[in-house]
């Protein structure tokens, strides 16, 4: 018989424990004679408020139940004397009790499900054995589990019980279903990507990413490459931009080189981890420059930033991050090209995690960076630099820092990937930045919701959610319990986990149904580790 309505889950609502109560009655009242008839019909289990029910429901009815408890002293150590001489000694055990299905459920795969469901279970509260009275007439089913016999028979004449336990091992090897269905939950169906980058890319980006390569010195790529510069200075209003083999960083090194060629100082912004690189990056190359850097997500008003420039004459340029990653900050662009106007200052931005995100307009930024993964998504792999202005090449550069020598070749002085170039072409013509907005505010109304604490405010960045967690719940801990259920996030920078955040971005190829799976998974897991602490 199949039941497709069926769903296993831990019992919370007060009408599932009633429905426990009754079929805790019909089995081991009515079916197995261990206790005493009463008008009710309805058995409490005497370690009822410590037990947590796991139960097979179709639609509103409960039609299987597994119950477990951690909690000393166990139903069989008031049945066998000194019980931990029969167990191995590093057990970590938890006891089952109250397994049932009902009749007309019982040659389903009910039973299967809610003993994988029951393992999942021990494995969250990092149980390494789950023990069980037996009852003698089915012990050959538990034994086709994987559960051990130990000890003797306990219990009274027409009401006998073996006692047993089950290991993980044990049972991930008793048979193939169930072999089938730990590697299931092991393996998600579908991987929810929500970080950064890598992201997740479309099939048709994945597609073009695997074309057969083509030199980077035929006409096809020249054309490509033509027309990928093309699409992209229009996404954002930008009189030119190159293209260079490399990170994120390598485009704000060859912002920082072009700056090096400016008279007068500079004025560095920031309040998180890419503002405090660029502060690097300036220190690295020599730069001369005053720095406005405050604590992490401090705000920095535009008023801070123009008596600065009150006070320091001597500045002719501002590099600041568009949106800081760390945190999903948003400078506001247009209010800092206001007073750099007006101070005749050059902005040049750092905005790898804005194009593609966020609306944009470099008309009246002198230089930017950005990259082909995140808000393009793409695959990483590509700095971009947008220049405001003609660049020539300057041989007191680097060969590799030189802007200009990629605007004097058209973004290809040197080895190009076809790959990388055809994956972002096809990338950029699915830039929605109505549905990422959509998308990053869905998300954030979804995690409040469910109580979650999001750094930022209203004019933070859609594109990535910060998240500060309890200081008893470790951000590595809750990031590795979501990868292994399929969920994806930023937490395993050393920033991040300094810190005790966690980030889900919404730069790659995702759905609001992905979110709302993602949000429901986090809190359950966060859940977990609530009851555990």
């Amino acid at each position: 018989m199949e039941h497709n309505s069926l769903t296993f889950k831990i019992a919370s609502e007060p009408e599932e424990m009633e429905q426990i109560y009754k079929l805790n009655y019909e089995t081991f009242v009515d079916e197995i004679p261990q206790h005493q008839q009463n008008e009710d019909h309805r058995l409490i289990d005497k370690f009822d408020s410590e037990n947590t029910y796991i139960i097979a429901k179709d639609e509103g009815e409960v039609i299987g139940m597994i119950a477990v408890r951690g909690n000393r002293p166990f139903s069989l150590d008031y049945k066998l004397d000194d019980l931990d001489n029969y167990l191995p000694s590093h057990a970590k055990p938890c006891e089952i009790r109250l397994l049932s299905v009902k009749g007309n459920y019982r040659k389903t795969r009910v039973f299967f499900q809610l003993v994988n469901k029951l393992v999942s279970y021990c494995l969250d509260k990092n149980y390494n054995m789950a023990l069980i009275s037996g009852t003698d007439r089915q012990i050959k089913l538990y034994k086709k589990i994987g559960f051990e016999p130990f000890g003797p028979m306990v219990g009274t004449t027409g009401a006998m019980f073996q006692p047993m336990y089950l290991t993980e091992e044990k049972f991930e090897t008793s048979t193939k279903a169930f072999t089938r269905l730990m590697k299931q939950k092991k393996k998600p169906l579908k991987r929810m990507n929500f970080l950064p980058g890598p992201v997740e890319v479309k099939k048709e980006v994945e597609f073009a990413f695997g074309k057969t390569a083509i030199s980077h010195r035929s006409d096809e790529f020249s054309k490509e490459m033509k027309a990928v510069r093309a699409k992209l200075c229009d996404l954002v209003n930008a009189n030119n931009v190159q293209i260079v083999i490399g990170t994120g960083t390598l485009a704000n090194d060859l912002v920082g080189a072009q700056l090096k060629k400016l008279p007068g100082k500079g004025l560095v912004l920031a309040n998180g981890e890419f503002g405090y690189r660029l502060i690097e990056h300036a220190e690295r190359l020599g730069l001369q420059y005053y720095k406005l850097a405050k604590q992490w997500n401090e705000w920095i008003s535009i008023d801070e930033i123009e008596d600065f420039l009150r006070t320091y004459d001597d500045i002719n340029w501002i590099w600041t991050v568009h949106c800081e990653t760390s945190t999903g900050y948003l400078y506001d662009l247009n209010r800092i090209i206001e007073v750099s106007k007006k101070y005749e200052l050059k902005v040049c931005l750092d905005a790898c995690s804005s194009v593609g995100i966020v609306p944009i307009d470099l008309k009246d930024v002198y230089l930017a960076s950005t990259v082909s993964g995140k808000g393009l998504s793409s695959y990483p792999g590509l700095a971009i630099v947008f220049h405001q202005e003609a660049i020539e090449p300057n041989k007191e550069l680097p060969r590799y820092l030189d802007l200009g020598q990629y605007a004097n070749a058209e973004s290809v002085p040197y080895t190009h990937s076809s790959n990388l170039l055809s994956a972002l072409h096809k990338a950029i013509k699915h830039v929605d930045l109505e549905n990422r907005h959509t998308l990053g505010n869905a998300a954030k109304r979804m995690l409040t919701d469910a109580g979650f604490r999001i750094l930022g405010n209203e004019g933070s960045s859609p594109g990535i959610l910060t998240i500060t967690l309890p200081d008893f719940i470790a951000s590595k801990k809750i990031g590795d319990r979501l990868k292994e259920k399929g969920v994806m996030i930023s937490y395993e920078s050393s920033y991040l986990m300094q810190r005790n955040w966690i980030q889900f971005a919404f730069m790659g190829d995702l759905t609001v149904k992905e979110i709302e799976a993602a949000v429901t998974i986090f809190k359950e897991v966060m859940d977990g580790c609530v009851e555990r602490v």
